[in-house]
């Protein structure tokens, strides 16, 4: 064992590298111990919050890379304790997942570490069922992390964590995905069911159980999972699977985990990389985003929406294009607005009133990218805008972790 203490900034670190049976340490940083960090509200003046373009969003709190303990960052999301109604953000990073504590967000503190179960990798994606959180990553072997999120009301100290499970069911994944209404994870882009979802019952969630999968339509880059209540009443109540499968949208009855269905599918023109999409809160449209597109098709920013009134004809209904040639990324939708995570020129709200007629309207942005809006892998790469308090978190790849809020 190598031990050694840096400081930087505001932050002392301590490393500690081991190797044992159960978890694999990373091997390429060292572990931060930050102090509290100090911050007040940057308003969004004249279209600048501080260094950062603005458009009706305050920037609230950053926290650097190095105050989180990576080199990168990646995947994002949230939860509420129910019981303290206290608000926590999760971020990956290459090295493992970060947990923040920002019920108080203009001086968010960074509770812990949970380490990679194996190696550093650039893609880490997390997902919350109840009072616990669901990891995966592309690192080799990977699996799936299981961490308790109760454990975070007590500390008064910075811990490095330990995995309260782990599912070994398949190696490296590139997303997760949980329908919050059931008792199942799915994973996407595994080394099983040829890529496709593999369905794990979290029902109880320190003992996960292998469920079957779904491989019918290949890969899935990412999806989304709903307990079916939209407009085509043959599906009232079903578990429908929307997959963002490479080079196409593909719809799955997924109820029956020994029996899936596959629906339907529809594609679109010029496609680059079908990415990522979420339903509008009616259930009517899908709106899709491309990864790839502005790079191979040149144009600004594209999100495609779909008329989903009818699962099993499904059509193509309008091109939304954005002020930039920015590439877009992860975007989810709640209420009439949705929020789109555009790497370099960073998040855009995009009011969606008036989808049905063809219609969407950019109405803010925050871009935690100033330096350009290049078509390009850097920037924000996910934004998390379902916090009770309106607080939204963004994850940039390149900066770290930034707390915004609508003016």
């Amino acid at each position: 064992m190598k031990k050694h203490i840096l400081i930087l900034g505001l932050f002392v670190i301590l490393s500690s590298c081991s190797n044992n049976d159960d978890d694999v340490i990373i091997d390429d940083g060292p572990i931060f111990v930050p102090d509290p960090v100090s911050n007040s509200i940057t308003p969004c003046a004249n279209g600048m919050a501080g260094v950062y373009p603005c458009n009706g969003y305050d920037l609230v709190a950053q926290i650097n890379l190095a105050g989180l303990g990576g080199a990168s960052g990646n995947d994002s999301w949230g939860w509420t304790d129910p019981t303290t109604q206290k608000e926590y953000a999760l971020m990956g990073l290459n090295s493992g997942t970060v947990f923040i504590d920002i019920s108080d967000p203009v001086n968010p503190v960074v509770l812990g570490n949970l380490p990679t179960a194996t190696v550093s990798s650039t893609w880490r994606d997390v997902k919350t069922y109840g009072n616990y959180a669901f990891i995966v990553s592309e690192a080799p072997g990977h699996g799936m992390q299981i961490f308790d999120l109760t454990r975070l009301r007590t500390l008064t100290s910075f811990q490095t964590f330990a995995a309260d499970a782990h599912y070994t069911g398949f190696g490296d994944a590139h997303n997760i995905v949980i329908n919050e209404a059931n008792g199942y994870a799915y994973a996407v882009g595994t080394n099983t069911f040829s890529g496709g979802p593999h369905f794990v019952d979290v029902s109880n969630p320190l003992n996960p159980v292998a469920a079957g999968g779904y491989a019918t339509d290949a890969y899935s880059h990412d999806a989304q999972v709903v307990t079916y209540n939209g407009p085509d009443t043959d599906y009232t109540g079903r578990e429908i699977y929307i997959g963002s499968n490479e080079d196409e949208v593909i719809i799955a009855d997924i109820t029956d985990k020994s029996n899936p269905i596959s629906i339907s599918t529809v594609s679109y023109s010029n496609i680059g990389y079908t990415h990522q999409g979420w339903f509008t809160e009616d259930m009517n449209y899908f709106i899709l985003g491309d990864e790839a597109d502005e790079q191979n098709t040149g144009g600004n920013t594209r999100a495609i929406v779909f008329d989903f009134t009818d699962l099993d004809n499904p059509s193509f209904h309008m091109n939304y294009f954005g002020p930039t040639s920015a590439i877009d990324h992860n975007g989810y939708v709640k209420g009439n607005l949705f929020f789109q995570a555009n790497y370099s020129a960073g998040v855009r709200m995009i009011d969606i009133t008036n989808i049905a007629s063809g219609t969407m309207t950019e109405v803010g942005f925050f871009d935690t990218n100033p330096d350009n809006n290049n078509t390009s892998f850097d920037g924000a790469w996910n934004v998390y805008p379902y916090f009770p308090s309106g607080n939204i978190i963004i994850s940039d790849t390149e900066r770290g972790f930034f707390i915004i809020k609508k003016r």
